[in-house]
């Protein structure tokens, strides 16, 4: 993306952001679904409650 560190102005710098963003190239699709590596949790028991 551009660097738009040293514009001042918030309208001009969104401006040429949103310029950036529309050239760049598209991103590829995902290969793994998002959050696979996330811990995952185990269902507590089911049927009557701990306390």
């Amino acid at each position: 993306m551009a660097n738009t560190t040293k514009i001042e102005d918030k309208l001009e710098r969104k401006k040429i952001k949103r310029a950036a963003r529309k050239k760049a190239a598209p991103k590829a699709k995902r290969t793994t679904p998002r959050g696979s590596n996330k811990k995952k949790v185990k269902k507590l028991a089911r049927g009557q409650s701990k306390r």
